[in-house]
């Protein structure tokens, strides 16, 4: 399928389940449907939505969409770096090969990262020391959803979910190749990446390749790799190296009836890990993926779509010399059955919806290679789950209910077993006041089970310097949450405005205590004693966003501002909470001609936990973009620059663990080239 230039922002709103209602016939006439070369633009598909809705429908669902000019401009090295600059979103950064999206405060477990709908199956959520196994440079679009509209993909998404889509397995068939090639260079770490994909066709048959080689030296920073310490001044960051492989291919019969259609992929990863000790990762995936939708099987359905997946993941946390210090693996495999049935009339609702089961059955394990104390044991992971959601209408007024039980088995080697049952839900409510005016509320109830190293980590966790000691006595998170928006979504200024509050009953927590252990657990060592607790917690905050003439020719703009704040009831800040931030863009496009230049401020983040001694500072980030393209018979030639942190800011993130020997890179200078066909 061909993707669709997206539109720069999408609805801020809420609930617990995307929609797909109709456009409104007044939005066809409205300036913000005009693309640069052609008469209207084209709705970027959700794809992370069963009713596969455009961005634009997403009436009830805080969503973003990135996609064409406006993720290029944006990818990185990780889908940390490649997010941090959206709405609510802020990233991990621990180092230039492992940032991972962190959602309105909510990070690890309680985010749950997709590709192609499906689960990542990667330990990311586990530590910040891991990379995402998911690659960006290869991605059609990728898919943010904030807040409890994720629930419906599993109940460790109670912050919300990022769903890259790379499109591998086929659900259109080209009338001819069609693709693209991209190189770029990076001068603040001498980065090297070329990337590309190609779709086509045989008869009925969809073809798909895409592959991914980057590599990158340590990172140039503007000066003290310590905050505040002059005697560390440096001009490269040690251990900030990466290097990156991917390659993945799929193929789908499709017909009037739907298709089918079978993926494969490898990616290989090996990044430092820019501590003192200088220890790296060596990641490897193997990914198969099956996947196929029937239109209208039997009477009364739309559509029926069942995938499935098998992962087998592999990573080695090596010290200095080479030698591996802990050994994860992951196998998993994933079904996912989804029944979408026709519009039918109850009482005086309409109603429209979604229907399915999930199950997932894993085999995870953390050990040492020289018979030490294993970080997490062999755990044998299973779950069951059943969804409904059903949209509906009662005069203007959109409404929208969801509803999902999970069960979750830990079945861990010489230790206790435990079994959770999960219910959640979810009701909201949209109500157009006025022409291109709304305002939203949505109420939602979640739970989520312990991870697996939440419940039986003990040893040693090099990568982070700490020795886990996890809890086979934690409950379930529950978590109660509750968001008001508003919004304006038609003209050439719109706007859009979200408050949020979730409280959490036994919010998981690691505790970092003053204790120092050795790999055996003994006292007197180099590692950092981390016991996963329990407490009552919440998270509260807010969102703003308005657009000028987001889509059009000419001149366009954007301010923004977001704050999230995660605090324990009993008094005390959650561990690495986001900075208040504020922004504005502005923007020029001219026939083949783009250019836009970007502030992002920061403020200093002195809202600590227990654990955390140091305020992180207040910064200013700049960044611009300037790119041409050329129209080469059946080929576009695109040229651009691309400059970030152009004031060469010591940016340090509040939700970093290394943000006191770590900051981002300097000044970086992009230079690209890309070819579509």
């Amino acid at each position: 399928m061909k993707i669709q230039r997206t539109l720069l922002a999408s609805a801020i709103l809420l609930a617990f389940q995307p929609l797909a209602f109709a456009a409104n016939p007044a939005d066809d006439a409205d300036p913000q449907t005009q693309t640069v070369s052609e008469g209207k633009i084209q709705q970027v598909i959700v794809t992370a939505n069963p009713l596969r809705s455009g961005e634009g429908d997403q009436i009830l669902t805080p969503a973003k969409v990135l996609a064409g000019d406006e993720l290029r401009d944006k990818v990185g090295s990780s889908l940390g770096e490649t997010l941090q600059g959206e709405l609510g979103v802020s990233a991990s950064a621990f180092g230039a090969g492992a940032s991972r999206p962190i959602i309105r405060g909510m990070e690890g477990s309680r985010v749950k990262m997709l590709e192609n709908g499906m689960a990542t199956s990667d330990v990311s959520g586990l530590s910040n020391d891991h990379a995402v196994a998911s690659e960006g440079a290869v991605a059609r679009q990728i898919e943010i959803l904030r807040g409890p509209a994720a629930l419906l993909y599993g109940s460790g998404a109670i912050g919300g979910l990022v769903n890259v889509v790379n499109e591998r397995i086929p659900t259109e068939l080209e009338a001819k190749p069609i693709g693209q090639v991209e190189s770029r260079y990076s001068t603040v770490d001498n980065g090297r990446n070329l990337s590309g994909s190609m779709d086509g066709a045989v008869g009925k048959l969809g073809l798909h390749v895409d592959g991914n080689w980057r590599e990158t030296n340590d990172y140039q920073i503007p000066g003290n790799r310590v905050l505040d310490d002059p005697a560390t001044s440096v001009d490269r960051l040690p251990n900030s190296a990466t290097r990156n492989r991917s390659i993945g291919a799929g193929a789908s019969w499709i017909d009037d009836w739907g298709y089918a259609g079978f993926s494969a992929s490898h990616l290989s990863n090996l990044y430092g890990i820019p501590t003192e000790e200088g220890s790296r990762i060596d990641q490897r995936q193997n990914r198969y993926d099956f996947d196929t939708l029937v239109h209208t099987p039997l009477q009364g359905l739309e559509s029926a779509r069942f995938k499935a997946g098998f992962t087998d993941y592999r990573h080695a946390e090596l010290e200095s010399d080479g030698t591996p210090a802990v050994i994860f693996t992951n196998r998993s495999f994933e079904s996912r059955l989804e029944l979408t049935h026709k519009p039918f009339s109850l009482g005086a609702m309409n109603l429209h919806g979604t229907f399915g089961v999930q199950t997932e059955n894993t085999n995870f394990s953390a050990l040492s290679p020289e018979g030490g104390p294993d970080t997490v044991p062999v755990t044998h992971s299973t779950s069951q789950a059943a969804f409904l959601v059903e949209e509906s209408a009662i005069g203007p007024v959109r409404l929208n209910a969801g509803a999902r039980y999970e069960n979750v088995k830990r079945e861990p080697v010489g230790n206790r077993e435990r079994s959770f049952d999960l219910g959640s839900g979810s009701v909201g409510a949209l109500w157009p006041f006025m022409p291109g005016y709304s305002v939203g509320a949505t109420l939602s109830y979640a739970q989520r089970a312990p991870a697996t190293d939440e419940l039986y980590s003990g040893g040693p966790h090099d990568a982070t310097l700490t020795f886990d000691i996890g809890d086979p006595d934690l409950k379930k998170e529950v978590s109660r949450n509750i968001e008001l928006s508003m919004q304006k979504t038609t003209g050439l200024v719109r706007w859009k405005a979200n408050l949020f509050r979730n409280n959490v009953t036994n919010f998981i927590y690691g505790h970092v205590t003053d204790a120092l252990l050795d790999e055996d657990g003994n006292a007197g060592g180099e590692f950092r004693q981390r016991i996963f607790e329990q407490a009552k917690a919440h998270v509260q905050g807010g969102e703003a966003e308005l657009t000028y003439n987001e889509t059009g020719m000419g001149w366009n703009g954007r301010l923004f501002a977001d704050t999230s704040r995660g605090q324990l009831d009993e008094g005390g800040s959650l561990p690495l909470q986001p900075a208040d931030r504020i922004g504005a863009a502005a923007g020029y496009r001219q026939a083949d001609w783009r250019a836009g230049l970007s502030w992002t401020h920061a403020r200093g983040q002195e809202r600590l936990a227990a654990f955390e001694s140091t305020p992180t500072p207040a910064y200013n980030l700049v960044d611009a973009n300037l790119s041409y393209t050329q129209h080469l018979a059946q080929t576009d030639l695109t040229w651009f620059l691309l400059a970030k942190n152009l004031l060469n800011q010591d940016i340090r993130l509040s939700t970093s663990l290394l943000k006191d020997i770590s900051p981002l890179p300097g000044r970086n200078f992009v230079f690209g080239v890309r070819a579509k066909f």
